[in-house]
């Protein structure tokens, strides 16, 4: 028995020192998540790991939601699930799972830990958003588990996160404690209904870091027995790998009591931990019931073979060039309001807001002036045609989502000043609340392919056939 293979550290490209990695899987650990890197950076590095581990097999993961482009500058950013969401279409999601487990595993990642099913039904939710795939749970369940078809038919691991469901809270758990106050008939019928849909095609459930007190009022999810064994493995009869979110975020308070809770409580797979040597030294000082870790080492052994039943394609052949990104922009882009059209001698007049990240809005700029727009950045004057654009999205360790009260302000100004007007959400869709513009464009990605369609319906060459997968 190896207690050491239970814990599955964090490597950040950039930031984690390659030879304390090299360590660590010389010490046995089960795996490794991975956090940025190029194509080459990772597939070099995921095979140093595996070359330096005694085991004869571990596991390399990573958070790849949206496509391997959320963390690698060489990858595509796919669309995100709330696009997916507004497409309401199976067969996208199903492509989506099968382009992200091909290019995952072409680097040597086995495991994308993914899909969020959590519920999009809380505005202030600083860290799910577009994550989801919607606030309905049939929909949620349809879509994510096509998503999921698509994983395994790729050849890639999946996990269900975050049991049992984080979508009404209004905390970001890697910075608190998040709360779910809902009654335990409520959590049946709604967060855990994909949860409950989905189990038997999950190779792993994520329990979330979060405290459910219909549940159990003293330990969150992810070191709860009430949670993991009574409800997930007896009431709901999952026998498959359990995993801890990432240890390293700060709900749970002292990470080596947390990772022994979390063992005890029915996890198999501590992940992440934010001081990985002392959570080994600590872990093996301890007296642990032997089956407790010979169930553990089970867990990794079958996730183990079902990683090598499909064989990775070649990193050319899964980079290759798709229009699927585009297609579902084609699908995905909902219009709320009055028309807004552009036609070619016109000025629009554009206003920048939320763009924490720096994000280009080239893209969209360019289709407009391609097909004779004049876009000019709005300073204040007086505007014929405006189109505010907001970019804000969720962010690990934020904290909130919505634009500031500032921003508010100059949007509500800027749209007073303007003739005609439309209010373009690249990302976080509740930012047109209370904003009275006379239309709204929802694209729920800032990628560039979703800029083009979002310029491409300004100008009345296409429409903007989504739903709205969630409630303003």
């Amino acid at each position: 028995m190896n207690i050491n293979r239970l814990v599955h550290p964090g490597f950040w490209f950039g930031k984690t020192d390659k030879e304390e990695a090299l360590q660590l899987a010389r010490l046995g650990v089960g795996g490794f998540c991975l956090y940025g890197g190029t194509r080459t950076e990772v597939a070099s590095l995921t095979q140093a790991l595996r070359a330096a581990s005694p085991h004869k097999r571990i596991l390399i993961s990573a958070d790849y939601e949206d496509g391997l482009g959320r963390w690698l500058p060489d990858a595509e950013l796919l669309p995100s699930n709330l696009a997916l969401g507004a497409a309401d279409d199976e067969n996208l999601a199903f492509e989506k799972g099968l382009l992200t487990a091909r290019q995952a595993k072409s680097i040597g990642v086995d495991w994308v830990f993914a899909p969020v099913v959590d519920l999009a039904d809380r505005a202030d939710n600083p860290i799910v958003n577009t994550r989801s795939f919607g606030a309905d749970p049939e929909r949620v369940t349809r879509l994510a588990g096509a998503f999921m078809d698509g994983l395994s038919k790729g050849g890639a691991l999946n996990s269900l996160k975050h049991f049992p469901g984080h979508g009404n809270t209004g905390t970001d758990s890697h910075l608190a404690l998040p709360v779910l106050l809902s009654t335990k008939q409520h959590i049946w019928e709604h967060e855990l209904v994909p949860f409950r849909r989905l189990l038997d095609r999950a190779d792993c459930v994520m329990a979330g870091h979060l405290l459910v007190p219909a549940l159990d009022e003293q330990n969150p999810a992810s070191v709860s027995q009430a949670v993991l064994q009574d409800l997930l493995q007896k009431e709901m009869g999952f026998t498959g790998c359990i995993s801890t979110d990432a240890l390293c975020m700060k709900a749970l308070g002292n990470e080596k009591q947390a990772a022994l809770a979390a063992l005890f409580a029915g996890a198999h797979v501590l992940l992440v931990p934010e001081k990985p040597f002392e959570l080994l030294k600590f872990l093996n000082s301890q007296t642990l019931p032997p089956k407790l870790i010979t169930r553990a080492e089970q867990m990794q052994n079958l996730l183990c073979a079902r990683a090598d039943e499909v064989l990775p394609q070649t990193q050319a052949a899964a980079f290759a060039p798709t229009d699927f990104s585009t297609r579902t922009a084609h699908r995905a882009l909902t219009w709320r309001g009055a028309p807004f059209t552009l036609s070619p001698g016109e000025t629009l007049h554009y206003l920048s807001v939320g763009n924490d990240e720096g994000l280009s809005a080239a893209p969209f700029l360019r289709t407009l002036e391609a097909n004779g727009i004049v876009a000019e950045s709005f300073h204040g004057q007086p505007a014929e045609k405006l189109a505010v654009l907001c970019w804000r999205r969720y962010q690990a360790y934020k904290g909130k989502i919505g634009l500031e009260e500032g921003e508010t302000s100059l949007i509500k100004k800027a749209l007073s000043s303007s003739q005609e007007n439309v209010v373009i959400s690249f990302a976080n869709p509740w930012t047109v609340r209370g904003l009275n513009s006379d239309s709204q464009l929802f694209t729920f990605s800032p990628s560039a392919v979703f800029q083009q369609a979002a310029a491409e319906v300004l100008l009345g060459h296409r429409t903007a056939p989504g739903k709205l997968p969630i409630s303003l």
